[in-house]
């Protein structure tokens, strides 16, 4: 088969797994597993460079119109963390309470839109910046999605006993939070011309983010894992994962000297920001070194994960020697596999390979290849 992105799947990171109820699942099992694996986690961290293998079991459901049925998330995420055990990696899958990308919008009055079959979506209701800042926000634990997502949080805590590890909900960077709030066009010539106001509400916006972290944390304690996310992670870690991915509509010095601080401002209660875009980020990568306090990266590193993925992978050799982990996602076969990472890998760097094999014998073949390859 081409080796490229198949735009007839719903999701191509996703696996296809059955659904457990809580009461049929194997908490000593996992707790067994998951203690395992964040040893090995551990002693990465601690690293100046190496190798780890994250077999990642996303489901596709739960990140998209299933995402409104807590039960039926839950139940397919269990599925997940059971299947994930017959894979040889590095790194434990976790419980992840997705509710949609809107989250932060909600505290402007923004409500979802469910079309059949679809994540849910929301539309900008303002038309400028300074309408965004002349309004009282609200604080999202108020909101209606914000109260969703700590129930759903409570949910999977009360039904798990917090005996499984789970991440915040997917947050988003401030900047990506912009074309939910107002037209995007609008906000590149307010970058432009009003620089100031918009820094003033990325700043609002990461405060709003900040607050309702504190309120999913009190409810998650120490089952909480980091960066979290679409992020290989583990209690033994640290950093927030946000998405990023308009950040490579704008410079990398717009970007560092704009966005970034709102970015930082999230990560640094947590340990630091955990840096993600979609699409071919290569020019930025300069930029998103220089952020305070860097603790992970994330990008796509090959034709079938991502339309856009990066073909300038010896680029990212400057994560080289600097202590801030690359999470490479490669969707492939083991041929795939080798050439991107061998491509990739240079000596000096803290690499995590996320990868999607269909069956576990094909995954111990390319975990002991990848540990050969970034020996």
């Amino acid at each position: 088969m081409a080796k490229i992105f198949n735009n007839q799947l719903a999701d191509a990171q996703a696996t296809q797994v059955l659904p457990i109820k809580p009461e049929a699942f194997d908490f000593d099992g996992y707790e067994a597993y998951s203690a395992e694996l964040n040893r090995f986690c551990d002693s990465f961290w601690k690293q100046d460079a190496g190798i780890a293998v994250y077999r990642r079991m996303r489901v596709g459901e739960c990140f998209s119109f299933g995402c409104r049925d807590m039960k039926r998330s839950l139940e397919l995420q269990l599925g997940a963390l059971e299947k994930s055990r017959l894979f040889r990696a590095d790194v434990p899958n976790f419980l992840e309470p997705w509710y949609g990308i809107g989250t932060v919008a909600s505290a402007f009055g923004g409500d979802y839109i469910w079309e059949a079959g679809n994540a849910p979506a929301l539309k900008p209701v303002f038309s400028t910046i300074d309408e965004l800042l002349a309004f009282e926000v609200q604080e999202i634990a108020q909101t209606k999605i914000g109260h969703h997502t700590l129930e759903m949080i409570e949910y999977f805590m009360d039904q798990t006993k917090g005996r499984l590890p789970i991440s915040l909900t997917d947050i988003q960077s401030p900047l990506n939070m912009i074309s939910h709030l107002y037209p995007l066009d609008q906000f590149f010539m307010d970058l432009l011309m009003e620089p100031e106001k918009v820094r003033q509400l990325l700043d609002l916006l990461a405060d709003l983010s900040v607050r309702f972290n504190r309120e999913q944390m009190k409810i998650i304690g120490d089952s909480l894992v980091y960066p979290g996310h679409g992020f290989a992670s583990s209690a033994k870690w640290s950093g927030l994962g946000v998405s990023d991915d308009n950040a490579i509509m704008i410079s990398p010095e717009q970007y560092l000297e704009i966005a970034a601080p709102s970015v930082e401002k999230i990560g640094a209660p947590l340990g630091g920001p955990v840096f993600h875009a979609c699409g071919d980020w290569s020019g930025w990568i300069d930029a998103v070194l220089r952020m305070k306090g860097l603790k992970m990266a994330d990008g796509a590193f090959s034709p079938e994960t991502d339309p856009g993925a990066t073909n300038n992978l010896e680029a990212f050799h400057q994560f080289a020697h600097t202590g801030v982990v690359l999470n490479a996602r490669v969707v492939g076969d083991l041929e795939t596999i080798r050439e991107q990472v061998t491509r990739l890998w240079t000596p000096g760097m803290k690499l995590v390979v996320v990868t999607y094999c269909p069956s576990a014998e094909e995954q111990e073949k390319a975990y002991h290849l990848l540990h050969e390859i970034c020996k």
